[in-house]
């Protein structure tokens, strides 16, 4: 489940690329925007013939983006997600364990201390999100036309509780129900309603849970019936970003390094990677540091070994801006662009990194 930041502490670069001189002649040594000495003169056209070459593969980039954008939105006129009635939330037995934020609507603070395991801790770690990944690939086969998102958070419910665990979203800072399902332009948060899915749509469900004192987050993009290969395309390089951001952790890795590689695979592509939504540390406590940002940033700090976090980007075929309903929960694309998102918990080992939402 994504943590919403605020944008001043989004420190993203704008540069994104390498800056290449092609005169071996001269050297810049100072920010000179406009004008450089005349004696330069050849060096001055291919330099501008650089720049017309970069700005022209970015011109490409922008009319895919935008043919796909138009294709995935005319294709079979996809109307705009509106809000179903949401059911009362279910009850939870009172046997089973529940995180502390249970009962009171306010948003907990984020812990600011990561969260380091010894031995027994990284084993139930590893069960927590073992539950968590069972429970995610179940919702996914509820996914077809007709099904309403309260159905799928039913089953989930059910499937948690009968595990002796805790959904860990359900009273988390107000929010009625068990499960995220975010639908088509829904970045993340979206809350279980009547609504029913639509061929053609994708819906990110996020599980959640809290077993034997230990959350377990995980949450994967779904397709629902036919989908355009526009959209297709999207979920399957949102997928490659949360595998390319795993790829660079290890003991010691700088957390920067992580947006820095997202950012790059999707811009390939085109594709907006959302700022406005970040990982976090996880453990006993739902929400800690550190924050992951999954675009560039100059984020200072480490991993360290035996550190469990989320990793969890959203990428958009639009516009990366967002507005939230006024359930202070449901956040959608500005724009009305599709959205996807991956998301694994991870352990921190001295070679690399273990994906524990796996089984």
């Amino acid at each position: 489940m994504a943590l919403a930041i605020s944008l001043s502490h989004a420190t993203a670069s704008s540069f994104n690329g390498e800056v290449k001189f092609l005169s071996s002649a001269s050297q810049l040594k100072g920010n000179y925007p406009f004008n450089l000495p005349s004696k330069n003169a050849n060096f001055t056209k291919q330099l501008v013939i650089y720049a017309k070459r970069l700005s022209g593969l970015e011109e490409a980039l922008r009319i895919r983006r935008e043919r796909e954008l138009r294709s995935s939105t005319t294709a079979k006129r996809r109307p705009p997600l509106r809000r179903g009635r949401v059911s009362p939330r279910l009850p939870v037995p009172d046997d089973i364990p529940k995180p502390p934020y249970v009962g009171s609507r306010e948003l907990p603070d984020i812990a600011s201390e990561y969260q380091i395991h010894d031995a027994e801790g990284i084993a139930r770690m590893r069960a927590a999100c073992e539950l968590a990944a069972r429970v995610v690939d179940y919702a996914g086969t509820l996914v077809r036309p007709s099904v309403t998102t309260n159905e799928i958070d039913k089953a989930v419910h059910q499937m948690i509780i009968d595990a002796g665990a805790y959904p860990s979203p359900l009273g988390y800072g107000g929010f009625p129900k068990s499960v995220c399902t975010s639908v088509n332009e829904c970045m993340c948060h979206g809350i279980p309603d009547s609504r029913q899915l639509q061929d053609g749509d994708i819906i990110n469900i996020d599980v959640t849970v809290y077993l034997n004192g230990y959350h377990g987050d995980t949450s994967k993009t779904f397709f629902c019936g036919d989908v355009s290969e526009s959209i297709k395309r999207l979920v399957k390089v949102t997928e490659e970003c949360l595998e390319r951001g795993i790829a660079v952790c290890k003991d010691g890795a700088l957390f920067r390094k992580i947006g820095k590689r997202i950012s790059e695979h999707a811009e390939k592509f085109g594709y907006g990677v959302v700022d406005r939504f970040v990982g976090h540390g996880i453990g006993t406590v739902f929400h800690s540091e550190p924050l992951i940002y999954h675009h560039r940033n100059d984020k200072s700090g480490s991993m360290v070994e035996g550190q469990t976090f989320t990793i969890e980007p959203i990428l958009t075929l639009g516009s990366t801006d967002c507005v939230t309903w006024e359930d202070n929960w449901t956040t959608l694309t500005a724009d009305g662009s599709p959205a996807a998102q991956f998301e694994h918990t991870i352990l921190i080992t001295k070679t690399g990194a273990e994906i524990l939402t796996k089984y």
